[in-house]
């Protein structure tokens, strides 16, 4: 019999009735220890082991819950490929407590906290590891308390996605008269689609799930994201130039509802935030391992990678910072603290 994938509908009611069950902590039958929490982790990205992140998040998290002793007090149910819905419903859903946890990028956030879309601006980082030096450095700090505050979202943990963004499409996009009137998706999110737009693309905000169909109808011309994300969702079907303009060093976030980590036992806190961090940080080191391999599996599917003219790209963003921080002066501290990390 031809297995049937459920509805994301019917997904949601049973994620909302889990959270209801975990919330009363019912007791295995014959013991005195509680079941264990049950926990939704959501993701947009295909089910693939080695180059969606969100899957690599969730394997870690795993392996670290169990050597942390959490296995039989923490249970987390993993949910690919959009299956709990659109990204910016799911956030959504986070803020109000009916799904438990998300792994994506930071971009999608800032549709609830303007301030997040500070780690958008373009050309803002050098690197992955100049980007975790910052953070280290307190510059994630500010984020993550306006994000508690203003979506009831606790930022548990930070890794990289898999590589910078760089723009596919159907011709060559090396410099920004090339980039030209492309019809390049991007995040719905207003700083990096304007960040595109200043690089001379006609931007196009669109979910995540709708982008391989819209390649194929022919809708778009393109999309910016890393080589890992483009194999595991087999854009390079649709399209086969790729320009590294690496405009965009996207952190990825682990976002943990506030409404969940209350009703979470006291005691499990503190070692679930340990489990979180390591999982993160051996999300980053596999990051950063299977870019280049990534790259190498475009180029072997047809793919011509080609080198851009990141300098002048990055000559046409720059305004887009010092507007930023005008319009909105409390991010300034988050961005001097990054520049301050440069080499």
């Amino acid at each position: 019999m031809k297995p049937v994938r459920p509805s994301r509908r019917s997904l949601l009611r049973r994620a909302a009735a889990l959270s209801a069950s975990a919330a009363l902590g019912p007791l295995i039958p014959g013991t005195a220890r509680a079941a264990p929490m049950r926990l939704r982790l959501s993701s947009s990205q295909a089910n693939d082991p080695k180059f969606a992140n969100g899957r690599v998040y969730y394997e870690n998290l795993v392996k670290h819950l169990k050597a942390g002793g959490l296995a039989d007090r923490v249970e987390v149910q993993f949910f690919p490929d959009n299956q709990l819905g659109q990204e910016i419903d799911v956030i959504n859903s986070v803020k109000l407590g009916v799904i438990d946890m998300m792994v994506s990028g930071s971009s999608i956030s800032a549709n609830l906290v303007p301030l997040v879309g500070t780690f958008d601006l373009g050309y803002l980082f050098d690197s992955f590891p100049q980007q975790t030096k910052a953070f280290e450095a307190g510059a994630a700090k500010p984020i993550e308390d306006a994000l508690l505050k203003g979506a009831n979202i606790r930022i548990v943990s930070w890794a990289y996605n898999f590589g910078s963004r760089s723009v596919l499409a159907r011709r060559s996009a090396r410099t920004p008269e090339e980039l030209n009137g492309l019809n390049i998706r991007t995040l719905p999110n207003p700083v990096i689609t304007e960040c595109l737009k200043l690089m001379g693309a006609a931007a196009t905000p669109l979910a995540f799930g709708e982008v391989y169909t819209a390649l194929q109808a022919g809708v778009l011309d393109g999309l910016e994201h890393d080589p890992p994300t483009i194999v595991a969702s087999k854009f390079y079907e649709t399209a086969k130039f790729y320009s590294l303009t690496q405009h965009n060093f996207s952190p990825l976030a682990t976002y943990f509802s506030e409404t969940t980590f209350q009703r979470m036992e006291a005691s499990l806190r503190e070692p679930f935030l340990d489990a979180a961090r390591k999982a993160a940080a051996d999300t980053r080191a596999h990051g950063l391992a299977v870019e280049q391999e990534a790259l190498a599996l475009l180029k072997s599917r047809g793919v011509t990678v080609l080198e851009a003219d990141k300098e002048a790209f990055r000559k046409r963003v720059t305004p887009q910072t010092e507007a930023f921080l005008k319009a909105r002066p409390e991010a300034k501290p988050v961005v001097d603290k990054i520049r301050s990390t440069r080499v």
